[in-house]
């Protein structure tokens, strides 16, 4: 449908549409004329065509009629000549005659006077000048406290007072700021000296973080453990300090290998030293490149009856790493190599070293170390050839008497190097460490991690400080030292359990283990498939831990490893480790006699200490979780003694030897 309003004609005197005029409104009512009448109601809507368009008419301000002025004050009326008003139209429809006489006029209520025309607005232009904003409320402050004329009177006495106090805030502010400077500062400092020692490091391949070899590894979280190997590479710097020509060895050796162990509750320091001659099984290596430490790629198959040192030579700290762990159970985790160059320099920094021998030291092939007996520094350059000599005629023993001294010769460099000559003195300091760093290859050893080790043994006394040797039985044919395998296992299983060691001096011992009181709810059994078992004879019948294990394995036992025991049982005994005795008392119900002891470093493996008494087989465990009566024992089983001719050296035996 169209619009039936229609827009008007144009304004008078040309005004613009959106212009309103000053509207005048009169107080007199409406004339009856005035009044819209309409001839004929419409039926319908009127086409397009018949609608009557009015012809503009002019008129003055003053002749405008009521409804007009209306309109201009309220909504724009149609501007329709037959237009009807809604009054009109609801008395014709009210009344179906029409009326006799013109219907009364209703006067228009009225208006008040609008004494003043409506404001015109200016349009905006440029040259319109910006409003003025009135200036903003600014709350002013109130005045807290006591007023000033209410204060009493402060005395000389009382106002100096306050002055030293106000001076001394002062003082404090000013001294926290320049230790918070000062401390920032040095933050930085050894920050950065942190990260320019670290790039020093020379980095190799090494570790072998999840090697089968490991026994016990979640006993041993916690501890840190360190291969370190001095090399007699004939090469660069080494050869100039006298390590040799190429011409005479090609490579690098093992010159001097020390496992060191450091236990979680760092209450003691256990370094293990091994013959360079040891004969050992070597295990299938990747070739070494020794002049600048990178492997080349070449597989070698494992062989036995390999010297320790050549094991090196060929495969390099990865082959030796496996060697070492195999042999010893430990899971090394840091190697550190260092030539001899390092090792001079190293001795240099701290200002010597202080050694004792009974008599003077002469080496038939490095002539005289020492020409006079007793106490004496010496420097870096007879340092070395101090720990290289091993055919001194006095001492008779050949390697073994080269170890002694480096034992006891690591021990004065140590106590040296802790000392405050050289923690206190930052340029001692950063000499030995740029020693350390410029000679050395590692692999997961950090500056950081070597100040905080050392910072965590400074409670150590010397007497918990312990170096032991590999035991070995004389020589082979082709001059291997014959290790004693089952007094090395036993060296490394009192390693492992932190059993105490000879010459040994802790100043809080660890508990020995204690039987749990007994349980007053009874055990129940668990699921034989999240047990790990470790099976060990210590029987005098050959192939029973094999038998064992294999019958365990039917029931759903998991079976982690399969050998023989270190040490001694008096019958069949399941041993466990705190918290585990569920676990224990359900394989030890397949165990027919088995008892159940609480032991130490097992964590959370099971070991099945298989017995005399035990009659060679098992029978199906108790079923899940029904109750189960246990045999709980103490003493049942004994780690094998160390041996009695067991080489140690005690780092608080300071007697000249």
């Amino acid at each position: 449908m169209g619009d039936d309003r229609d827009s008007g004609p144009p304004a008078p005197e040309g005004r613009a549409p959106w212009e309103r005029p000053i509207s005048r409104i009169s107080h007199e009512p409406r004339s009856p004329s005035s009044v819209p009448v309409a001839s004929n109601p419409p039926s319908s809507s009127p086409s397009v065509s018949d609608r009557r368009v009015p012809e503009p008419t002019v008129e003055s301000a003053d002749s405008e009629t009521p409804s007009s002025k209306f309109n201009r004050l309220g909504k724009r009326s149609s501007r329709k000549s037959d237009s009807v008003s809604v009054a009109d139209l609801v008395d014709k429809m009210a009344d179906d005659d029409p009326p006799a006489e013109t219907p009364p006029v209703r006067a228009w209520p009225s208006r008040p006077d609008l004494d003043e025309p409506t404001e015109k607005i200016d349009p905006i232009t440029d040259s319109t000048p910006p409003p003025v904003s009135p200036p903003p409320v600014v709350a002013l402050p109130e005045a807290v406290g006591v007023p000033a004329d209410d204060r009493p009177v402060l005395t000389r006495l009382a106002m100096s007072k306050v002055r030293r106090q106000k001076r001394l805030r002062n003082i404090g502010r000013g001294f926290v700021s320049l230790v918070a400077i000062l401390a920032l500062t040095l933050t930085g400092m050894v920050w950065g000296y942190l990260r320019s020692t670290d790039k020093g490091f020379a980095q190799v391949a090494a570790l072998d973080m999840d090697s089968t070899d490991v026994v016990d590894a979640a006993g041993q979280y916690g501890d840190e453990t360190y291969l370190i190997v001095g090399t007699d590479t004939r090469t660069g710097a080494s050869g100039e300090v006298g390590a040799g020509t190429v011409a005479d060895a090609e490579g690098a050796r093992s010159d001097t290998v020390m496992l060191v162990n450091i236990p979680a509750d760092r209450s003691r320091v256990v370094a293990v030293s091994f013959p360079r001659d040891l004969d050992v099984v070597r295990p299938e290596c990747e070739g070494f490149d020794n002049s600048n430490n990178t492997y080349t790629g070449e597989m070698y198959p494992s062989a036995d009856g390999d010297k320790l040192n050549a094991t090196y030579a060929l495969g390099g700290p990865k082959c030796l790493v496996k060697t070492i762990q195999k042999i010893s159970g430990l899971k090394i985790s840091h190697f550190v190599g260092m030539d001899f160059a390092g090792f001079e320099s190293m001795v240099d920094e701290v200002g010597g070293v202080e050694v004792c021998t009974p008599q003077p030291l002469i080496d038939y092939e490095l002539g005289t170390v020492l020409q006079t007996a007793g106490e004496q520094r010496i420097d870096g350059r007879t340092a070395l050839n101090y720990v290289r000599a091993r055919n001194v005629e006095s001492e008779g023993n050949g390697d073994y008497g080269r170890i002694k001294r480096q034992q006891r010769f690591l021990s004065s460099l140590l106590r040296s190097a802790l000392s405050n000559k050289v923690l206190l003195d930052p340029g001692k300091l950063n000499g030995f460490v740029s020693a350390f760093t410029s000679d050395t290859f590692v692999e997961n050893v950090k500056t950081k991690d070597l100040v905080t080790l050392g910072r965590s043994l400074q409670n150590v006394d010397a007497g918990a400080v312990t170096f032991l040797t590999i035991p070995t039985s004389g020589t082979n044919g082709w001059g291997n030292e014959i290790p004693i395998d089952d007094a090395i296992a036993v060296i490394f299983s009192a390693i492992i359990n932190d059993d105490p060691l000879p010459g040994e001096e802790r100043k809080d011992p660890p508990p020995s283990a204690e039987p749990s009181d007994q349980p007053t709810a009874p055990l129940l059994a668990v699921d034989p498939t999240t047990v790990s078992i470790q099976v060990s004879n210590a029987s005098e019948k050959v192939g029973m831990a094999a038998t064992a294990s294999s019958e365990l394995s039917t029931y759903g036992f998991q079976i982690l490893e399969v050998g023989n025991f270190v040490g001694t049982a008096k019958q069949t005994v399941v041993r466990y480790s705190e918290g585990q005795e569920s676990e224990a008392a359900t394989v030890a119900s397949a165990m027919p006699g088995a008892v159940i002891e609480q032991a130490q470093g097992l964590d959370s493996i099971v070991e099945v200490v298989l017995g005399s008494d035990y009659p060679g087989y098992t029978t199906a465990p108790t079923a899940f979780g029904e109750p189960i009566e246990a045999t709980q024992v103490q003493g049942s089983t004994e780690a094998a003694p160390l041996p009695e001719d067991l080489s140690f050296t005690n780092a608080a035996d300071d007697t000249c030897a």
